[in-house]
């Protein structure tokens, strides 16, 4: 399943992808990082659509189209404000396979990642890269979803760098994370 994921360093607004998802916060109105980049490359039309969505909880995943973006749809997801307690990594997790699923049941067949909640909600990089890698692989592996690529696009080369070792690192293994 890892040859179906790949890792890219860059903007997530300039991805020629069916889907890009955002780092969102739960008003989804915008707001800084990968969410103020994703609502000013797609425009107003974006925030309107997102005032009709009436929020979303942590963990969960709402659709939208992309607008002005290469990409057709948004997913917007809200990751946990990173706490160090337990629950945190699997509202994380939650993020990932709810964008998965919400892309499977649009027919998507292309889907790319931030490093959701590792800005200023906190996460540690290297913990939410294997909780990213693992969730996306375990949901892959069902095989019956229509997404059969996905992307994981960090900014900066150092997070790029954590995302390319821990993929190669379990690319060889033959079972779980």
């Amino acid at each position: 399943m890892t040859d179906m994921m790949e890792i890219m360093q860059g903007d997530i607004t300039k991805l020629d992808v069916d889907a890009i998802v955002n780092a969102a916060n739960r008003s989804l109105l915008g707001g800084g990082g990968v969410d103020g980049a994703i609502h000013r490359a797609a425009g107003p039309e974006l925030l309107e659509e997102c005032r009709k969505l009436g929020g979303c909880n942590t963990g969960e995943a709402k659709i939208t189209k992309g607008y002005n973006l290469k990409a057709g749809h948004v997913i917007h997801t809200v990751g946990p404000v990173y706490s160090g307690k337990a629950e945190d990594s699997g509202l994380l997790s939650q993020c990932y396979f709810n964008s998965l699923q919400l892309a499977s049941q649009n027919s998507l067949k292309s889907i790319a990642f931030p490093a959701i909640s590792c800005g200023v909600y906190g996460y540690p990089i290297k913990e939410a890269c294997k909780i990213a890698i693992c969730t996306v692989r375990k949901y892959l592996e069902d095989g019956k979803s229509s997404v059969t690529r996905v992307i994981f696009i960090l900014f900066s080369s150092k997070d790029y760098n954590i995302y390319e070792k821990y993929l190669e690192e379990i690319s060889g293994r033959l079972r779980g994370c």
